[in-house]
């Protein structure tokens, strides 16, 4: 049995969609990268009394990807990328909590597209506080780098001087603000 953090107590913990975020950056064109966001729209954190009885689901809507670019958001939603109308949902869904030193990792079940894959979140555990509302809070960070071809989104362009637009590797970042329910 892993202790809990200090700090995390055993119970119902809400993510806050408006004080969370998921971000994304990938390379393109082989010289620069695009960072973009995706709305976690729901999630819950249930802390049992270790870690090993702790377990993580969460939800996302990829129809609200933000690059900072309507054209190419738009693209990402279509058909091409993550065909929102088919596919209005991704979910993570974890299968096991374990330590790495100080910080942990969450395995679990990512499904993007339609098509799930186990990835290992690398997490770390920022603490807890009670905000001017009297809500208790914990804070995590974690970052995971997938393949998006593992998720069938493979489109592409290939570049005249050699290569593609669009790199294959993704690294997912989220910084979670959940309240104890």
């Amino acid at each position: 049995m892993t202790a809990l953090p200090t700090g995390l107590t055993a119970g119902t913990w809400n993510i806050d969609p408006s004080h969370t975020e998921a971000s994304f950056t990938v390379r393109h064109a082989g010289i620069s990268k695009v960072r973009g966001t995706v709305a976690v729209t729901s999630g819950v954190l249930t802390v049992g009394e270790d870690l090993e009885s702790s377990s993580v689901a969460v939800t996302l809507d990829p129809s609200t990807v933000n690059t900072g670019d309507a054209n190419r958001d738009g693209h990402l939603k279509s058909n091409d990328f993550f065909e929102v109308e088919s596919f209005g949902e991704w979910t993570f869904t974890s299968t096991a909590i374990r330590t790495s030193g100080k910080d942990h990792v969450i395995v679990g079940d990512l499904t993007i597209h339609g098509v799930t894959r186990e990835v290992e979140l690398e997490t770390e555990f920022n603490g807890t506080a009670v905000d001017p509302f009297g809500n208790t809070r914990a804070g995590f960070e974690a970052k995971v780098t997938i393949s998006r071809k593992d998720f069938g989104l493979t489109w592409n362009a290939a570049l005249e001087a050699g290569g593609v637009l669009v790199a294959d590797k993704v690294r997912i970042d989220l910084d979670v603000s959940a309240i104890k329910a």
